[in-house]
């Protein structure tokens, strides 16, 4: 039987909270081994990562988020009910509604048109404005546009409520304590203001269209032929509306990678394969969630190891993103190295790994680079941006991360 190297010690929290995304990293060099046991919260976890890894922890049933994410994290992020802590043929089945539904091309497509444009009206109403906090503003752009995809029709206050209220979940969701708590309350807020809108499609109040995520969700029935609860419904629209609008951490990420890289700016306007590759290196590349956890359904061998039902892990997402082991270079920021990339469910997660349908990975990927592409093709080709000097460093025991300025910029014209 082989030997797991354990970092012994009564807990490790604090390490991981000062460490952040390299937490794990570190200890893989430091034992030269893809996995360690260590203790997190005063419980026992097994830390791995790379793309071996990556395979086992998405083995089809055998881990369940349920029991693996803190509290702090799952109320922020997913919350009780939501098709993350589905297991098995409901967790297919509710998944299949989000992705059949919601992820088709023609869907993907109207998000993506609709960001673009509005960063297009955004970034003109911010001509002569000054510098602005570009993560803030293109926080309010994609909110609105994945509102309107939703085809949830709010106020201006509401919308920029909800815009608030996302924004603190994302921001808070590696954060424990008052401003942990104080995001929760957000929380609430906006599921309240999503419970009434699903309560009012039900009644006859509002009629979506069909085929969009208000329509597909406020009348989705589970396997056992009941409609989602109200609850449960307004948590899986926040499962929709929040990734999206985390997206612009991604998006501020790629304006600094074409401030760095500014002589990419002419191919990114002109060359579709190029723009997907920056696009796809830029979600390698910068820190975006640290890891996921997993909670074993069941006993199993790996290794020459075994594991027993109730093991808990954590799989090192930005590790495995970063592992020499699958990617050349890997701390080197080269869209090139996509232009011919094969594809593979466990090297590049970012956003999870394995099979859409049936893994844990975010259904809401594809919406990711298809918006991305979208908004960046509009910043290079279209937005005239002036950044004055600002703290751009990335602070990776912050989760998660950004960087320091938030990336401060002056529209200076658009070119029509």
């Amino acid at each position: 039987m082989a030997t797991i190297p354990d970092e012994g010690g009564l807990d490790h929290s604090l390490a991981l909270v000062s460490e952040g995304y390299n937490f794990i990293s570190n200890r893989c060099r430091k034992f030269n081994s893809d996995i360690f046991s260590t203790r997190l919260l005063g419980r026992a976890f097994y830390c791995i990562r790379g793309a071996d890894a990556a395979a086992m922890f998405y083995e089809e049933g055998r881990f369940t988020r349920r029991g693996g994410l803190p509290n702090s994290v799952l109320h922020l992020l997913q919350d009780e009910g939501s098709v993350a802590v589905l297991d098995a043929d409901a967790h297919h089945h509710r998944k299949a509604m989000m992705m059949m539904s919601l992820m088709s091309a023609g869907r993907l497509q109207e998000i993506a048109e609709l960001a673009s444009s509005g960063l297009r009206d955004h970034a003109r109403r911010l001509v002569g404005h000054g510098p602005v906090v570009m993560h803030d503003e293109l926080r309010k752009v994609l909110c609105a546009a994945s509102c309107r995809w939703a085809d949830i029709d709010l106020s201006e206050s509401d919308l920029a409520d909800l815009t608030v209220d996302i924004g603190a979940m994302i921001d808070n969701a590696g954060s424990v304590g008052p401003s942990n708590w104080l995001a929760r309350v957000e929380r609430y807020r906006a599921e309240r203001l999503l419970r009434g809108i699903v309560e009012d499609v039900r009644a006859g109040r509002a009629r979506p269209a069909q085929g969009t995520a208000l329509h597909a969700i406020a009348m989705h029935r589970d396997l056992d032929g009941e409609l989602l609860t109200p609850d449960v419904a307004a948590v899986e629209l926040l499962n929709i509306l929040r990734p999206t609008v985390a997206i612009a951490r991604f998006m501020t990420f790629a304006l600094l990678a074409l401030r760095e890289h500014p002589e990419a700016r002419q191919q990114l306007s002109s060359d579709d394969a190029y723009l997907e590759a920056f696009v796809q290196e830029v979600r390698r590349f910068y820190p975006f969630f640290p890891f996921v956890a997993g909670k074993a359904r069941t006993q199993f061998d790996w290794r020459g190891c075994h594991f027993d039902e109730g093991d808990l892990f954590l799989l090192d997402l930005y590790g495995t993103c970063h592992d020499d082991a699958s990617w050349d270079e890997p701390m080197t920021f080269r869209p090139e190295r996509f232009m011919q990339w094969p594809g593979d469910p466990f090297t590049m997660i970012p956003q999870g790994g394995g099979d859409h349908a049936v893994n844990h990975r975010c259904a809401g990927e594809w919406l990711t680079i298809k918006v991305m592409k979208a908004m960046l093709r509009t910043l290079a080709r279209d937005i005239d941006l002036e950044t004055p000097e600002q703290d751009l460093s990335i602070d990776l025991a912050k989760m998660p991360a950004l960087p320091t300025s938030g990336f401060r910029a002056e529209v200076r014209a658009l070119r029509e």
